[in-house]
């Protein structure tokens, strides 16, 4: 995304130039922050932009190139009549630049994903979901200087998002309306009612689109609100999703004398925006105690939250909180007996060091926990560069809502896609992890066995020729109990096109259709959340191996039989590349 054009930043205020360059190398988008001390290499991804389609899921049915459109090298054809999959006379092997035959067609039209139709069922309650989410919503970019824009809202939704951010602030400049910012930073600020008012006109778009496509149904919005508004401000946020949103905000229970969440499926609540509502388990709202690390900044800062947080919810705002009160525990109760002094929709709202600090000791209570009630993982205070929590682990102990970072096409945000690859933002949670489950996803010890073909039309990385790049295929397998993000790694061998046909056997196409025709195993306890990230990279000998293009799928959707994977560039957009490859996953 541009963090320079955009007309809904008119208000901000730019970050000075010499703060900017100071900042600078904690910019994920700078060559001067290449090193990534929280994952290395692999887990970077491109600053999106408002053409990328992948992130929530919707790259699915939001393709703007048919496969037809797509070619197959000779090379693959070769293959697929070698497979006994078409004939000859349909690879149309003759005629090296043919257009594909109506069998071609077919096959590279056919899905590399089959979702099974329970995970679209919407009659279940809140609880049992898991729900595509995005924090921070207003940044385009970086967390300490980058750009608010009530776009970047419409952009997220528009790609899948079901749950957004919103931090609210009061604005001193006009008191009647409070503005979206990240507090205490270089960050510009946007009118609240921009944000509200984006948000409808996406959602209305989103409506307009259902009428057309019946198998498109729209599903509600989350909306993660982040006071730090005084009374007066608050009375206003409230006035202002009144006015802005009418019917679209859900006031009161769906289902009349139905307050619980558990009574309330999905369906019901329609295409509405439900809030989340802080709610304060004591009189006494927590505050950000100072140290004696903290600099004088530091220390004005926390004194001005914790005046924010005494002024407490009004009523107005907290009756909005229907489904979701937000509440930041205090002690274990949560998990362990009953939430003390909660509210009966509470949602926990927890930080990914809160919550991996507990697991696995604490894993089968949590799953209990978050089988009927709500929980929000946000990622921790040190990810300053808007870099991602992994979600997998999380969604393993069935938290609904795992805040990311949309700013980025990275690991965290692919695995996002792949999980909602094919929904509408809400995917049902396995049997174990809902409502009387037994906490349980493991699926017995498999082997999988991914068999790569070769791949067609690579993109290339700036400033390379064809000529100059060796590519390979490296896969990660991605399970819930990697607490560590220590996921076993396999790739097959660096293709180099061999022009001396005497040496080298078969046919020996050009360096971005390779050829590689290997298979690459794991032995695992395979999980109903186990994921596979496969990454398209070049072999260079001294200098960092470039990415060339990504895909992840979730393991129990992977289709059966050969399938073109349509590849995806590092912004989230498609390519014109393809990688063909066959799933095998055989129970031990």
């Amino acid at each position: 995304m541009s963090d320079n054009t955009d007309p809904n930043t008119k208000d901000g205020k730019a970050a000075p130039s010499v703060l900017t360059s100071k900042f600078a190398k904690l910019n994920p988008f700078s060559k001067t922050g290449a090193s990534d001390p929280e994952g290395g290499g692999d887990n970077l991804g491109e600053e999106v932009e408002f053409d990328s389609i992948a992130g929530g899921g919707h790259a699915a049915r939001r393709t703007k190139i048919t496969k037809s459109e797509l070619r197959v090298s000779h090379a693959l054809r070769q293959f697929l009549v070698d497979e006994k999959l078409i004939s000859p006379a349909d690879a149309q092997l003759d005629d090296p630049q043919a257009s594909s035959s109506d069998a071609l067609k077919a096959l590279v039209d056919q899905s590399h994903i089959d979702v099974p139709e329970y995970v679209r069922d919407r009659s279940r309650p809140l609880s049992e979901y898991f729900v595509s989410s995005s924090h921070n919503t207003y940044l385009l970019a970086h967390q300490l200087y980058g750009t608010s824009s009530a776009i970047a809202y419409e952009h997220v939704l528009v790609t899948g998002a079901r749950c957004v951010e919103i931090d609210a602030w009061d604005n001193d400049d006009d008191p009647q309306e409070p503005k979206v910012t990240h507090g205490y930073t270089l960050a510009s600020h946007i009118p609240f009612r921009a944000v509200c008012e984006t948000m409808k006109q996406a959602i209305q778009k989103e409506e307009e689109e259902a009428q057309r496509d019946q198998s498109f149904k729209v599903a509600p919005v989350l909306l993660s609100l982040e006071n730090h508004c005084g009374h007066a401000g608050q009375q206003r946020l409230v006035e202002i999703m009144h006015e802005v949103w009418g019917d679209l905000l859900i006031s009161g229970p769906v289902e009349k004398n139905e307050p619980a969440s558990e009574h309330t499926s999905v369906e019901h609540l329609g295409a509405k925006i439900a809030v989340m509502v802080e709610f304060h388990l004591s009189k006494e709202a927590p505050v950000a105690e100072a140290t004696e690390e903290d600099d004088a900044e530091e220390k004005l800062n926390k004194a001005k939250r914790n005046e924010a947080k005494k002024a407490g919810i009004i009523p107005e705002l907290c009756a909005l909180g229907v489904y979701a009160q937000s509440v930041k525990p205090v002690n274990d109760s949560w998990y362990t007996s009953t939430l003390t002094n909660g509210p009966h929709d509470h949602l926990i709202n927890i930080s990914e060091t809160g919550l991996i600090d507990l697991l696995p000791k604490q894993a089968t209570a949590i799953k209990k926990h978050n089988a009927q009630h709500l929980m929000r993982v946000y990622p921790k205070g040190t990810r300053i560069s808007s870099k991602n929590l992994n979600p997998v682990p999380f969604w393993g102990v069935g938290a609904q809502v795992c805040a990311l970072n949309w700013q980025t096409f990275d690991h965290s945000v692919q695995l996002n896609e792949a999980l909602f690859s094919g929904s509408d933002g809400y995917v049902l949670k396995p049997p174990g992890l809902r409502i009387d489950g037994d906490g349980n996803t493991s699926l017995g010890r498999h082997k999988l066995t991914l068999h790569i073909a070769g791949a067609t039309d690579l993109p290339l990385p700036a400033g390379k020729d064809a000529d100059e790049i060796r590519p390979y295929v490296t896969c990660t397998l991605i399970l819930p109990s990697d607490l560590k993000s220590e996921p076993p790694k396999r790739k097959t061998n660096a293709y180099k096109q061999h022009k001396l046909g005497i040496i080298h056997k078969g046919e020996q196409p050009i360096p971005t259709d390779p050829l590689w025709n290997e298979q690459l195993e794991w032995d695992f306890e395979h999980d109903e959340l186990a994921f596979l990230r496969i990454l398209i990279k070049s072999d260079d000998k001294f200098a960092r191996n470039p990415l060339f293009a990504v895909a992840a799928v979730r393991l129990v959707y992977a289709a059966q039989g050969w399938k073109f994977i349509r590849l995806l560039d590092l912004k989230g957009r498609e390519t014109h590349s393809t990688l063909l490859v066959k799933f095998d996953l055989q129970k031990l």
